[in-house]
């Protein structure tokens, strides 16, 4: 088993803008430019830790948002792996405030999606909520992204999720 696997910027810490992917990520859908706040589109709230966070959104044509980026290291196929996010919806957020679904991948390659490893329900919660994750590797994967979901097929709305405070992935057997 292997210790900890980090991810670069895993409070999305980086200086406020609109349209912009925070340090350590990259956009991985076409058309993805998340927010990196308090301060832009009606949202102004604290930080779950550090001083910023990051926020994706979904838009009524069916497109969304969703970041990644390339593990410290693969995790193994067959083992177990766990770490926390904290989540939350922007009550503001310039109209597109309407609660939606997160969802975790892991891949092989850049931005793909391989393994589901994490769907949230609805985020109706406008305070931050930490989310444990626990998944077993099908594969060995190098990559994690990061993606605002509604759901498959026509149905789309105008809504967000912010992200912050991403721990270290650890195995199971590991506090």
């Amino acid at each position: 088993m292997t210790g900890q696997i980090r991810v670069v910027n895993p409070g999305f810490e980086d200086q406020p803008s609109d349209a912009t992917v925070p340090k350590g990520w990259l956009p991985c859908e076409d058309g993805t430019t998340p927010d990196i706040l308090p301060g832009f589109w009606g949202e102004y709230g604290d930080a779950s830790q550090g001083r910023t966070f990051v926020g994706l959104i979904t838009r009524e044509n069916s497109t969304f948002e969703s970041i990644g980026q390339r593990l410290s290291s693969p995790l193994t196929a067959g083992e177990c792996y766990r770490f926390t996010i904290d989540l939350a919806r922007g009550a503001v957020y310039a109209g597109f405030n309407q609660p939606i679904k997160f969802r975790i991948w892991v891949s092989e390659d850049k931005c793909e999606k391989d393994q589901l490893i994490f769907t949230t329900g609805l985020i109706q919660h406008t305070d931050w909520k930490t989310y444990p994750i626990q998944f077993t590797a099908k594969k060995n994967y190098r990559y994690i992204r990061l993606e605002a979901y509604i759901k498959d097929g026509s149905f789309s709305h105008k809504g967000n999720v912010l992200m912050d405070n991403m721990t270290a992935i650890t195995p199971c057997g590991r506090a």
